[in-house]
């Protein structure tokens, strides 16, 4: 995903002595919707902005916003 805001490793140490991605519960439903929207085909789904402009500043991949939408 070249040319896109790249995303902070969740499985990444911080200072603190905890990674962030203990944080949330296995039960979670958001580990469902990661999962869920990490199997779908965006572009067969017509999603604007999957191949990113060469252009500007990098945006958001249309994956990430989609999960956030669903959590929220």
């Amino acid at each position: 995903m070249r040319r896109f805001v790249e995303e902070a490793d969740r499985g990444q140490w911080t200072q603190l002595p905890v990674c962030l991605d203990d944080f949330i519960d296995e039960s979670n439903p958001v580990r469902v919707i990661d999962v869920f929207v990490d199997t779908l085909d965006l572009a067969e789904m017509s999603f604007d902005g999957i191949e990113p402009a060469a252009t500007g500043r990098p945006s958001y991949h249309p994956s990430v916003l989609l999960k956030l939408y669903i959590y929220g």
